[in-house]
């Protein structure tokens, strides 16, 4: 390292990008820092995101089965539950992962630094600290890890009490009896259908005609009606004119077509933009898109030549696993080490309830590439461990090419998906024709069964 630079590489946030960053630069020998602003590691993820809401969701699961045993248990939430009764053991999740976090970048000889980063130049970053004064550092190499955080629309009376956003929702001190949600996306859908598993009425409204819109149509529409099942209401094609809250214990959403949605609580989850608040990033020479993020070429680098950027600042997929990738990537790619290319297959999980998960094309997706396909179904309503385990609206889909043969897509609804997925992943990246799960010994039972049940659809269609 020249003396010029106090550090080979810096990273700036100790999210899943951040983090696999620096210990990917700190195993090829480099002199390595990470800043992280918390006291604890992990970013947004690990403590406003996808740990604190998974944890809740674990608790809403255990809920709705009791009430769907009801002869077994008739059971209620009581009036006024706390929201920390519902995060039980958060606290010493998070613990386990900072430990964990922790060991892993003292064990590389990473060098954590504690404060508030912002750009001198595209070399120098200026670190703000509490209780201490305010350093400069140098470094050859930058990589931006900083996360995303809330957009909140400039006519959004956000209060982070009544109308929340999504860092905020978890900070409720108790559970609401009414919520109204406004958006369709991935946060929106899931916050909205745990809380609907928890026995709050919600509302969800978007102007889409589908929430999760980007996903296979069967998928979406196995969400929506698991959601109104479950005593939910989707308004879709709904635009929000205002949201008013009337300081005594009511939030009113009207729409631009006169409906009117009376609430206790408001989430609004409008998507997020990348954190580069006090960064100061134009005096290293770089801006934000028209889509408030951060663009980066195919090597993860920025338009400045020594800065390079990951996760979620750099906009979808936004998800923990892709943003791992692309740290490790961000950090091979500006220090030279010869890394193949990125597999194009990143499956995406969404832990709604139900759960789905999707890898590849989905159906309309396969027809528009091929003119056609071939698509095999298997509801877990037909196969014996969805039964046993009342998960009933359950689906699996494969999508193949129009002959029938080569799979191309991997469509996944209820508990469990996320962990399904893998298996239709690793036949794809194993290039395997779908007559592979005719020929395979699954166990008995359970919803891996699905596979061979889907393929069955797929070589009845394909033979006739």
């Amino acid at each position: 390292m020249s003396d010029l630079y106090d550090f080979d590489v810096v990273v700036i946030g100790s999210g899943p990008a951040g983090q696999k960053a620096a210990v990917q630069a700190a195993k090829d020998g480099q002199r390595v820092a990470l800043i992280e602003r918390d006291n604890l590691f992990g970013g947004a993820c690990v403590h406003r995101g996808t740990i604190p809401s998974k944890t809740l969701r674990e608790n809403a699961l255990r809920v709705n089965h009791m009430r769907q045993n009801a002869a077994l248990a008739n059971f209620e939430l009581t009036e006024d539950t706390e929201m920390s009764t519902l995060i039980t053991r958060l606290n010493d999740v998070l613990i386990a992962h900072d430990m964990y976090m922790s060991r892993q970048i003292d064990r590389n000889g990473i060098e954590r630094i504690k404060g508030r980063a912002s750009f001198v130049t595209n070399e120098i970053i200026k670190i703000d600290k509490v209780q201490a004064e305010s350093e400069e550092i140098r470094a050859r190499i930058i990589i931006m890890a900083n996360g995303s955080y809330p957009r909140n629309p400039p006519n959004m009376p956000i209060d982070h009490e009544n109308v929340l956003d999504s860092d905020s929702i978890l900070s409720l001190l108790y559970l609401p009896k009414s919520l109204t949600v406004l958006g369709g996306g991935v946060i929106a859908s899931e916050y909205a259908s745990i809380f609907q598993a928890l026995g709050v009425k919600v509302t969800m409204i978007d102007k889409y005609p589908k929430p999760l819109g980007f996903l296979d149509a069967d998928l979406c529409d196995t969400f929506v009606k698991v959601f109104e099942d479950m005593g939910g209401t989707w308004l879709g094609e709904h635009e929000v004119e205002s949201v008013s809250w009337d300081h005594v214990s009511e939030v009113t959403t009207t729409c631009t077509n006169g409906t009117v949605v009376k609430s206790q609580k408001l989430l609004c989850a409008a998507g997020r933009l990348a954190n580069v608040k006090n960064l100061a990033i134009e005096n290293a020479g770089l801006s934000l898109n028209d889509r408030g993020l951060i663009t980066v070429n195919d090597d993860m680098q920025t338009e400045v030549e020594n800065i390079y950027a990951a996760g979620d600042i750099i906009g979808p997929p936004s998800l923990a696993s892709s943003s791992m990738e692309q740290g490790r990537r961000a950090a091979s790619n500006a220090l030279g080490i010869d890394i193949a290319d990125m597999h194009e297959m990143i499956p995406s999980g969404i832990y709604a309830i139900p759960e789905l998960s999707a890898v590849g094309l989905n159906e309309a997706q396969a027809i528009q590439k091929f003119g056609s396909a071939i698509v095999g179904k298997a509801h877990f309503d037909e196969i014996a461990r969805g039964q046993i385990s009342g998960n009933t609206d359950g689906m699996l889909k494969l999508i193949c090419d129009p002959e029938g043969k080569k799979i191309v897509g991997i469509m996944v609804v209820g508990e469990g998906a996320t962990e399904l997925v893998h298996v239709g992943m690793m036949a794809m990246l194993a290039e395997m024709d779908v007559d592979t799960f005719i020929d395979t010994i699954f166990n008995f039972p359970t919803l891996a069964e699905a596979y061979r049940v889907a393929a069955l659809d797929v070589i009845a269609k394909r033979d006739k």
